[in-house]
């Protein structure tokens, strides 16, 4: 059932000490994921090629607010976890509602620390942390002319239906 994939901490926690005693490399991504599109498919679906379990932590409602402003998010945070979840290369999504998932990737310590080619190791939330505890930091390249702040621009640009 895709609903099992979204997790709490104390149950995601137990799953990557499971995963982990079975020599399971664990993966790690987080992103707001307000409108799901291609290039979020294609990240997530590569990031998935890099470990055994994917964990994507997606913003709450109130983290995105405070990231993208008042008027974001477009879908509410339960929308946004079910959609993620239902991704075959997902499986775990755990809602965080800090700025930052760091207290998140030091209570599951992934082997990867994944992120999108728009960012720069050294300002990658956690690298330091992932490295110091002999994780590796990967970057997927940067999938171009998919954004969700470029789709949200090019619907009011179009105006009313």
């Amino acid at each position: 059932m895709i609903k099992d994939k979204i997790v709490n901490l104390t149950k995601l926690k137990d799953k990557v000490c499971s995963l982990k005693r079975s020599d399971k490399k664990i993966g790690f991504t987080n992103g707001c994921f307000d409108i799901l599109h291609p290039g979020h498919i294609i990240y997530l679906e590569k990031a998935k090629n890099m470990c055994d379990a994917l964990i994507v932590a997606v913003n709450s409602d109130g983290s995105i607010k405070k990231i993208k402003g008042k008027n974001r998010p477009i879908m509410k945070e339960e929308a946004r976890l079910l959609i993620v979840a239902a991704l075959e290369s997902v499986d775990y999504v755990i809602k965080f509602s800090q700025k930052t998932p760091l207290s998140l990737i030091k209570s599951i310590k992934p082997d990867f620390l994944i992120k999108g080619g728009d960012w720069k190791e050294e300002d990658i939330v956690g690298s330091d942390y992932i490295k110091s505890i002999g994780g590796k930091v990967k970057i997927i390249p940067y999938i171009k002319g998919y954004s969700t702040t470029s789709l949200i621009k090019s619907i009011l640009r179009r105006g009313r239906y």
